[in-house]
């Protein structure tokens, strides 16, 4: 071979492009690497080294079950999915069906109800509700309040009571009236003569006045009446005019034949003072007043109506009964009564006693004919008394000194 000769070349490949397009994904790897969350980063780096220090001493488990970033994605374990629970079997047979309070059915009122007709201002108004909850189990009672929550007997041009009493007693025909009213009535009046600024002689004597006619257009009807008290109050000027006001109701309703209900104890305390918290019907402590201290509660409602349904029961007698089916002349107990009674009656004198046995006892019969006479005939008659037997207290007889021949010898 000449020396000139030039060897052949090895073919080589050109790997230049190959190395360009590696770096290139290096650089963009590194770019993106930087664009990421900072938290993102740090999370991932703390994780790598827990892995490798951690994951050294306390395993694989560890890392699983530490608390991972927020943003880290960590595969879902896939949760057992529970049974259903078996649902409960009920025997239509033997279980009684089953009722919540809502579907519990009412007491039916019967068709011939008495009524217990409420007039007055909001207090009145708080007294029905507790009434229609106590009679609620009547069916031979019906409660009707018709009060008027800013109504009084001062404020006539606002409500005139006198000209609508009559007209609510025509309609209903109430078996029992129940007033409860006077809480706004601690203002100015206005008379036909003069103008009565409250507290005076002059307010109080046309306020009685008011109030007897009121109470006479019940009573006058022959209709029972109940007339309420007013309670105590927070205000100490509003407790020492509820004071007067009760007494002047009790007064005049008692001088026409109504009944006073006096409430003042359910509402103080044992030293008479204004209560918010007091014990209800059931005897638990509860909120009886309102944070006015004024109006009641619904548990002070009920407490109220408690001391006007004892008198109320007590008049209706059998028509307040919750076992009551009908109410007719059917209920009324049977008094043995004789159909004619005139037949057996028979005229008593009243001067002359002794010809209807009046000096005999009831199934007496004559005593023994006696042929000697007891100690008490010679004690009254001759003034005789036989001697006390020997060793009674009252023998005041001297012992007898025994005979000489009965003293032993020794």
């Amino acid at each position: 071979m000449p020396a000139d000769a030039e060897l052949p070349m090895t073919k080589k490949t050109d790997r230049t492009p190959i190395r360009w397009l590696v770096l290139a994904l290096a650089a963009a790897s590194l770019c993106l690497g930087a664009l990421a969350p900072a938290h993102v980063a740090e999370a991932q780096e703390q994780r790598y080294q827990r892995r490798s220090i951690l994951d050294f001493f306390l395993g694989r488990r560890y890392l699983d079950d530490a608390p991972q970033a927020p943003d880290v994605q960590q595969p879902r374990r896939q949760q057992r999915k529970r049974p259903p629970a078996p649902k409960a079997v009920v025997n239509t047979r033997t279980a009684p069906p089953l009722r919540t309070v809502e579907e519990e059915p009412a007491v039916q009122k019967l068709g011939d109800a008495r009524t217990i007709l409420i007039v007055g201002d909001f207090l009145a108004s708080g007294l029905g509700d507790g009434l229609t909850a106590a009679f609620e189990t009547s069916p031979g009672v019906v409660v009707e309040a018709r009060g008027n929550v800013s109504s009084g007997l001062v404020r006539d041009d606002y409500y005139d009571w006198p000209e609508q009493l009559p007209k609510m007693i025509d309609e209903l025909k109430p078996a029992m009236v129940v007033v409860m009213i006077g809480a706004n009535d601690r203002q100015q009046m206005v008379t036909d003569t003069a103008k009565e600024k409250f507290r005076t002689d002059g307010w109080f004597t046309e306020y009685r006045r008011r109030v007897l006619s009121f109470g006479k257009e019940v009573t006058g009807r022959k209709i029972p009446l109940l007339w309420v008290g007013l309670p105590a109050f927070e205000s100490d000027s509003m407790t020492a005019d509820a004071v007067q006001m009760n007494q002047l109701y009790r007064n005049q309703v008692e001088s026409i034949g109504g009944e006073f209900v006096d409430i003042w104890d359910g509402f103080v305390d044992e030293n008479g003072n204004f209560i918010v918290t007091g014990s209800d019907v059931n005897g638990q402590q509860v909120r009886l007043r309102t944070s006015d201290g004024i109006n009641l509660t619904q548990a002070g409602r009920r407490k109220l109506a408690f001391y006007v349904e004892k008198p109320a029961r007590r008049l209706l007698g059998t028509q307040a009964s919750p076992d009551l089916v009908r109410l007719d002349s059917s209920n009324l107990p049977g008094l043995g009564l004789p159909d004619n009674p005139v037949e057996h009656t028979v005229p008593i004198s009243l001067s002359d006693p002794n010809l209807d046995g009046g000096a005999e006892l009831l199934g007496a019969r004559p005593p023994p004919m006696a042929l000697t006479r007891s100690p008490r005939d010679l004690l009254v008659e001759h003034g005789e008394m036989t001697p006390a037997p020997p060793g009674r207290v009252d023998d005041y007889r001297l012992p007898v000194a025994k005979a000489p021949a009965e003293v032993s010898v020794k």
